[in-house]
This record gives C-alpha cells, sequence and structure tokens, in this order.
C-alpha cells in the first residue's frame, strides 16, 4: 500500500474560502480514485493562507485486473450479426469466442481481461482533473493562462509513492518541491512523502494544521491577556478567520490611545473586530481595556517592537474616523436627524421609513396595552427615534451599530434610560442565540417593528418561498414568537395583525396567511424545546387562537397528556369513532352529529358512556374556556374506561336501523367531544 501525497503552493487565499476549498479538493480526488476502482485507508487534507494539502493512505500500486464476460449472438445468427460481435469485442475469428449452452440455444461469449492500470499513470488525469472541476466564489486568470484559480499558482506537489506524478496545471509543472513561510524561510523543501514535508515545513516556520494554530492563537492571547489582569473577549468567529491568515502565528499586545476611550465601546470593538482583526480586551467588571491583542505572521528580532507600534499607528487612523463621527453626530440631538428618514426608502411598495417610523409608532403604542408596565408615552418616543440613528455619520461608517449607537445618542441628549434601551433593542431577538428584550418600552417597539415589516410585505406578496426569504421574513416571525413567549404576553394576534394593515391602508388583508404562517413558525421554534409539531397542528387546526401563550400551555397540556396510557389510548378510540363516522356517514350521504335517544340504549355500556360524555363535557368545555388546560386533559382521561368499555361489548352497526343510528351519534359525541379540546385527527402516531 502506497500514500499519495499533494500540495497547492499560491498566492494567499481568503480566510472564508480555506475550508471549503480543502473539502472540495479532498471530495474531488477521493471521488476519483473510487470511480477508478482504488479504495485507501484514510484521507487528510491540511490548509494555510498559501497551501492546499492533501494525503490519501493505503492506496495499491495498481488498479485491480477485471475480467469481463460478454454474451454473444446464437450460434445460427446471420454473418453480418456475427462480424459485429467481433468486431466489437477485438476478435479475428469467431472460433476465439466460447459457445455455451442456454435454454434457448447455444450462444457465442467471449471473456476479456483488462489489465489494471498503474494507479501512477491514473493519478496524472485525475489529480488535474480534481483541479479544474473546483469552484470558487471569485477567481482570476493571470499571465497568459486560460485556466482560472482564486489565487495565481506557485508550484505543485504531486507524490505517489515517493516518485513525482507528472501532469500540468495552470501553466504549473507538477514537481516535489515547495517553500516554506514567505519571510522566515528562503531555502526551497524537497518532499518525499508527507511526514517527512510537515516536519521540514515546521522548521521552515510553517504550521500546517489549522486546529493547531487555532489552538496556539488562542492559548498565547488567554496568556496575554491574563498577565495584565485582562480577559480576553471572547470571539470564536473573529479566532478561526485569522487563523486562516498566518502560517507561524506569533501573538502580540498593543494600546488604544487614551484620545479614543471616549468612543462607545461597540464602536472600538467593531473597528478593531472588522478592519484590524483585532481581538479586544475587557477588564474584570465587562468594560473595554484599552489593551488590545493581534496575531502576527512572523517572528523580529525586536520582539515585535515595531510590529506593535505599525499596528498602533494603523489604529490610531481606523480610530481618527470612529471618533469624528462620535463627535459629529453629537453636535446634533437624535431627534432633528428623524426627518432625514424621509429620504430613505424602506421598499419601494411600502413607502419611506419616515412612513414605517409612523406605523410603528401607532403600532406600539396598540401593543402597549397588553405589556405591563409600558407607558405609552415613553412607547410613543422611543419608537420615534428607533430608526434615526440611520442618518447619523458612525451608521454610515459602520451599519452595524444601527440601534446601538443610537441608544448612546439618545442618552447624550437627556432621553430616558428606558427610550434609550428601547433603541438599542428593538432589532433584537435577530437570531435564536441572540437575547431576547423583556423591558416593556423595548418590548413594545421590537414587536411593532417586526409586525410592521410581516404585515407590509406580506400584503404586498413578497412572501418567503421554500428557498428563498430576502427580507427575512422567518426570522422575524421567530423575532415575534421568541418576544410573546419569553415575556408571557397576552397579544391578540389576529386583531394586532388587522390593526398594522390598516396603518398601511393598502394590498391585500394578510391577517389569515400570516396566523398559518406563524403556525409553521411556532412548530419550527417549539420543535427545539421538544414539543410536538402534530400538538401544535391539533390546537391550531380548531381555528380562531391566536394567543401564543394560551396556545402554548394548550398543547404543552395534550402533549403530556398523550405521553400517558390513558391519553395514548383515548387516541385510539377517537381514530376508531372517526373512522367508523367517516365511512357510515359517506355511505348514508347524512351527518350524525345530533344528540342520542337515551331510550334506545340496549346495554349498559352505551349509557354509562353517555352519561360520562354528559358530564365531562361541561366540564372540559369549562376548563378550556377558564384556560385550565390541565384539568380539562384529566376529564378526557376519564372517557378511556368507558369509550373501551362500548367498543368491547357494543355492535355499531346494528341491523335495527334506529339503535345503529342512535349508536352512530354517540360516536359522534366521542369525536365532538375530544375536538373541543384539540383536532384529534392531526396527532400522529
Amino acid at each position: 500500500m502506497s500514500e499519495l501525497f499533494l500540495e497547492v503552493l499560491s498566492e494567499e487565499v481568503p480566510a472564508g474560502m480555506q475550508k471549503r476549498a480543502a473539502d472540495d479538493f479532498k471530495m474531488l480526488v477521493c471521488a476519483g480514485l473510487k470511480d477508478a476502482g482504488l479504495e485507501f485507508l484514510s484521507a487528510d487534507v491540511f490548509v494555510t493562507p498559501r497551501r492546499m494539502a492533501l494525503v490519501i493512505s493505503g492506496l495499491p500500486i495498481s488498479q485491480p485486473d477485471i475480467k469481463e464476460e460478454k454474451k454473444g449472438p446464437s450460434i445460427n445468427a446471420p454473418e453480418q450479426a456475427l462480424a459485429g460481435f467481433m468486431k466489437g469485442n477485438g476478435l479475428v475469428s469467431i472460433e476465439e469466442a466460447e459457445i455455451r449452452e442456454l435454454p434457448k440455444g447455444q450462444f457465442y461469449f467471449v471473456v476479456i481481461e483488462k489489465k489494471g492500470q498503474t494507479t501512477a499513470e491514473l493519478l496524472k488525469d485525475l489529480v488535474p482533473n480534481a483541479l479544474r472541476a473546483m469552484t470558487w466564489a471569485k477567481s482570476m486568470r493571470w499571465g497568459n493562462e486560460a485556466q482560472r484559480w482564486v489565487r495565481p499558482i506557485q508550484s505543485i506537489i504531486s507524490l505517489f509513492d515517493g516518485s513525482v506524478v507528472g501532469f500540468e496545471f495552470a501553466g504549473v509543472q507538477s514537481a516535489d518541491v515547495t517553500l516554506g513561510h514567505r519571510f522566515l524561510s528562503t531555502d526551497p523543501i524537497y518532499v518525499k512523502d508527507y511526514d517527512g514535508y510537515r516536519a521540514q515545513l515546521q522548521s521552515a516556520k510553517v504550521m500546517l494544521d489549522p486546529a493547531d494554530r487555532k489552538q496556539l492563537i488562542h492559548a498565547a492571547a488567554l496568556k496575554l491577556a491574563d498577565a495584565e489582569g485582562l480577559v480576553l473577549k471572547d470571539d470564536p468567529g473573529l479566532l478561526d478567520e485569522v487563523t486562516g491568515l498566518v502560517e507561524w502565528p506569533v501573538i502580540y499586545m498593543g494600546s488604544i490611545d487614551d484620545a479614543f476611550m471616549d468612543v462607545p465601546a461597540e464602536a472600538l470593538i467593531l473597528s478593531m473586530r472588522k478592519h484590524q482583526k483585532y481581538f479586544s480586551c475587557l477588564d474584570k467588571e465587562g468594560n473595554l481595556s484599552a489593551q488590545f491583542i493581534f496575531v502576527a505572521n512572523t517572528e523580529t528580532a525586536d520582539m515585535g517592537k515595531q510590529i506593535i507600534a505599525g499596528n498602533e499607528r494603523v489604529l490610531r487612523a481606523r480610530l481618527s474616523d470612529a471618533k469624528f463621527f462620535w463627535d459629529q453626530d453629537k453636535k446634533t440631538s437624535l431627534a432633528s436627524k428623524a426627518p432625514a428618514l424621509k429620504d430613505r426608502i424602506f421598499h419601494a411598495k411600502l413607502g419611506t421609513l419616515d412612513e414605517k417610523v409612523d406605523r410603528v409608532q401607532a403600532l406600539a403604542v396598540d401593543i402597549s396595552s397588553h405589556v405591563s408596565g409600558a407607558d405609552k408615552d415613553l412607547v410613543r418616543s422611543a419608537s420615534r427615534l428607533a430608526k434615526a440613528d440611520l442618518s447619523t455619520g458612525m451608521v454610515g461608517e459602520f451599519p452595524d451599530l444601527q440601534g446601538t449607537i443610537g441608544c448612546y445618542y439618545a442618552l447624550h441628549d437627556g432621553e430616558s434610560v428606558q427610550v434609550a434601551d428601547a433603541i438599542a433593542e428593538h432589532y433584537s431577538p435577530v437570531g435564536p442565540n441572540d437575547n431576547c428584550p423583556s423591558k416593556p418600552v423595548s418590548v413594545c417597539v421590537a414587536l411593532a417593528d417586526k409586525i410592521d415589516t410581516l404585515v407590509g410585505f406580506f400584503a404586498i406578496d413578497e412572501k418567503p418561498t421554500g428557498s428563498k426569504d430576502p427580507f427575512a421574513l422567518r426570522r422575524a416571525a421567530l423575532g415575534i414568537i421568541r418576544l410573546i413567549l419569553e415575556n408571557d404576553l397576552r397579544l391578540p394576534l389576529s386583531k394586532i395583525f388587522e390593526r398594522s394593515f390598516r396603518l398601511y391602508g393598502q394590498g391585500e388583508n394578510p391577517s389569515n396567511d400570516l396566523l398559518s404562517f406563524f403556525a409553521d413558525r411556532l412548530k419550527v421554534h417549539l420543535k427545539e424545546r421538544g414539543v410536538r409539531h402534530d400538538c401544535v397542528d391539533a390546537v391550531f387546526s380548531l381555528g380562531g387562537e391566536d394567543d401564543l401563550v394560551r396556545l402554548l400551555a394548550r398543547v404543552t397540556a395534550l402533549s403530556e397528556f398523550l405521553s400517558t396510557d390513558d391519553g395514548g389510548n383515548l387516541l385510539i378510540a377517537y381514530r376508531r369513532a372517526a373512522n367508523i363516522l367517516k365511512i357510515e356517514e359517506n355511505k348514508d350521504s347524512r351527518s350524525y352529529d345530533a344528540q342520542p335517544d337515551a331510550g334506545l340504549f340496549l346495554f349498559d355500556e352505551e349509557k354509562t358512556l353517555f352519561a360520562r360524555l354528559e358530564a365531562e363535557a361541561g366540564l372540559i368545555s369549562n376548563s378550556v374556556i377558564t384556560e385550565d388546560f390541565g384539568p380539562a386533559m384529566q376529564f378526557l382521561a376519564k372517557l378511556r374506561g368507558p369509550v373501551d368499555d362500548f367498543f368491547d361489548k357494543v355492535k355499531v352497526n346494528d341491523d335495527n336501523t334506529m339503535v345503529r343510528g342512535n349508536r352512530l351519534k354517540l360516536l359522534s359525541r366521542i369525536r365532538s367531544g375530544l375536538d373541543g379540546v384539540a383536532d384529534f385527527s392531526k396527532i400522529e402516531g
């Protein structure tokens, strides 16, 4: 068994493209080997900014030999058929074929033995084909080459069993030589196998495995921060990105000039992260420190003094922009910036952002009636100012700060903390891991903003499809669901949707579509909490339920009931009753929803079931009305015994027509009694 080792050395590949490229390269080469009938033991791929390396171990020296039998024509076939058979299989004479006896007579057979091609020969086409098949989000051509690649290729290593597999790709001839670190190693590296290659790269200041680089960066950054009594701000995304920017990570600490420390911490952190790829440090109280950590790709004789000074100088220029916008924006109030929203389009069919603010303000005030502790005047102020920071220089430079920077400007202008918090939080929750607002004013504005967006886009028929959701409406719906459930809000969604639609005054009323949309989103949300989706369907399908808190309580009680022995057996009985009714009602072309006649009951089991249904129906109905869903399920459980006894002892389709009809009416009472709690026909399993 032999080893295949490949390396493609190029100019720096963007960090965000590296992992997918490496995985694609591995997949394409491995698929080619398997298609060629070449099995192997393992395949590992590694990537740095400049190189992509693949090692596959346990490959055979050649393909296995193949013995193939082909059936030919009958021995009595015409000469033309025989000639075609010989030509197609390389036979000089028909005597070279075997004659075999089959049930339908004697036929010619030819046995073809194909000797397996050597793996080295196969690789000459397989590897360049894999390289050509790779796709990139962005690619380029260089020199006179027609082949596109993400960056210009400098060298290619292709070794099988220690020998070079020769081929050309993008004007580069495969060989056994590569280079180490761009700045810290100048001598060529001649490679014989993967183990030697990895050791030689380490000596040439290249850490091949991204997992090793990531671990080193994280550990060294934590150590530097701890030495200064600081805490490294957790940022997994930045750690992954920086890992893809360096081949030989060296970690340093720099300082932010005191002149910039009055700029909001979020702006400083964002500027350092987005533009410079620096890690922020926090003090023990969680406040931003003046120290930052960065990763260089080289070592220096002065222990990094010039590198640190250079990074501090570059950061100074970056933060000067942030401080300029911060100082300029504060010269006028946040409220004075709101009128500029008239010049910003929310959507071509839905008007300007200023018009959206008007709608959100009116809707938020309506919602405040359902949110305990929400001051209507503060809700009005927060709604009016929520989008005003979109007209600031700071948001123009740093769009990710919208809402956050508006909070700072509101506090600077003397607005209340509740208003400022609502401005900062009204976009939340953005995703499943985002914090959900809980302060009353914040909740009102966040709900109104998301509901206005949903109603507007549904009204103009810009709904999400199976593959597209350009306006993030699913995310908005999940945000509304979280705001309602996590704050235990008794919000009548149908009325709120109607009110929002009237504020638009155009398009088609989307309230019914939105409730169905919310049902689907709610199932997604509750699935993560282990709640059965069919229970959600069973409650939603009754109609008229738009209070998510009440719906969740009902769904939870139903789910718990169905997990019991009584619940499972009652579900079976319900289905039996429903199926019989469906068949007989279709056969008779009539409904059996009428009240049964107690005088027609012949068995005690009929009488007992009817009495229990009559007794429990009112109790169940009252429990549902008072939202005591647990007791409602307990009342349902009491029906299990009488229903079981009825089906065990009573024949529904009695020969007496009147008795039969009366028993079908009793089954209808079972169905309608349970359907008062949920539509049991939607329950699965």
